[in-house]
């Protein structure tokens, strides 16, 4: 019989949506949806499927217990009580890696990391009968502590490196997007395999990569490993399986190209290298160009681009000047969608049109705005 597991995965505000939508498509069940973080039920092959397949999660966790705590005391004994071994086997590492508290009477994380320790030390001990100093030679269970107005969530991280980093990215430009919300931005339009897309500033090329993997249905974390890989409480046969069962699933034999261009031949250099690393590269073609010489004969397409966004008071008025040159650019292209993210305020203004709509989205601690300009639907094509 599969056990069953409580997991939670948190990712960039405004991305929660997407983030549902992907879960529940693997098959498992919403529990609750609260800013930056889904709870959803699944077994232990749902620990490897979210950790190889979602790709807006920045990773996977699973819970362990949830309650009130407004004192060190009392968060000291209901996380004592808590049956650990059931998640630790004896030997195993267990640091406590990370404490946030938002709104809450117990701030201090370090004391909150330190009480924490303690109390899983102790409750550990009395289950495998130690004493003295409990071992922890073996493989690492990271623990994860989240307080927000007083209540507590523990969990342990089952991903290990953040889920953004897919293995392809070994250099990136000045300004890079994350690969789970370059992602997200491509899960928010309308664009499929064989319609045109192009990212006339594509820097180190991640939205086109991410678009690409979206294509194929190559599942984000297929080359690279999961910190629960090495646990012991799982089989490893299970990994096996979800691995294998993604290298079917993937559709490599879709035929269509898309395009990045940039000013810059490094970034051009790096998001042609990244592709090759990510397996993507016959489905991407990267050159060096202006935006402001973009033209296409293609009736319909799609642009989706993370321009930069003059965070500096000295790049102000080279930004609002190459907004200006987009807009101006992107009109030109009757019937196409384009979709721009930026935490410069007056973008629309500069731009020269206001967006269809707007979504409030976080790139990293940056408030960003994606603003969406859908063009008019293709005419579908004659068998």
């Amino acid at each position: 019989m599969n056990k069953k597991y409580t997991l939670i995965s948190p990712c960039f505000f405004g991305m929660e949506k997407m983030l549902a939508n992907e879960i529940k498509s693997l098959g498992f069940e919403i529990e609750k949806t609260e800013d930056g973080r889904i709870t959803y039920k699944t077994d232990e092959y749902g620990i490897a499927k979210a950790n190889i397949w979602l790709r807006c999660a920045e990773r996977v966790n699973l819970k362990v217990a949830e309650f009130t705590a407004k004192s060190f005391e009392e968060l000291y004994d209901k996380t004592r009580r808590i049956d650990w071994s059931r998640f630790i086997p004896y030997g195993s590492q267990f640091p406590v890696s990370k404490a946030s508290s938002i709104k809450s009477k117990l701030f201090s994380t370090t004391d909150i990391q330190s009480i924490v320790k303690k109390a899983v030390v102790d409750s550990l001990k009395e289950k495998y009968l130690e004493t003295g100093i409990l071992k922890e030679d073996k493989e690492k269970y990271p623990i994860f502590v989240f307080i927000h107005k007083d209540k507590v969530v523990l969990s342990i991280d089952t991903s290990g490196m953040a889920l953004h980093k897919r293995g392809y990215r070994e250099v990136a430009n000045k300004a890079p997007i994350r690969e789970t919300l370059a992602a997200g931005l491509v899960y928010l339009t309308l664009w499929k395999p064989g319609r045109t897309l192009v990212d006339p500033l594509c820097g180190s090329g991640t939205i086109l990569i991410e678009a690409a993997m979206i294509g194929i249905n190559m599942a984000p974390g297929l080359n690279r490993e999961f910190i629960s890989e090495k646990w012991r409480t799982i089989d490893k046969k299970i990994w096996w399986d979800v691995r294998r069962d993604a290298f079917d699933q993937m559709n490599d034999n879709e035929d269509f190209v898309i395009h990045g261009y940039d000013i810059d031949p490094e970034s051009i250099k790096i998001a042609k290298a990244n592709a090759e690393l990510a397996g993507v590269e016959s489905y991407i073609k990267f050159d060096v160009a202006d935006v402001t010489d973009f033209k296409s004969d293609e009736e319909y397409g799609f642009i989706i681009t993370n321009p930069p966004y003059g965070e500096r008071l000295e790049d102000e008025e080279s930004v609002k000047m190459l907004y200006k040159t987009m807009g101006y650019t992107f009109r030109g292209l009757k019937n196409w969608s384009y979709y721009v993210i930026t935490s410069f305020e007056n973008f629309e203004y500069e731009f020269g049109m206001d967006s269809s709509r707007k979504r409030k989205l976080y790139n990293g601690m940056l408030k960003t705005y994606y603003y969406q300009y859908p063009g008019p639907k293709p005419p579908k094509k004659s068998e």
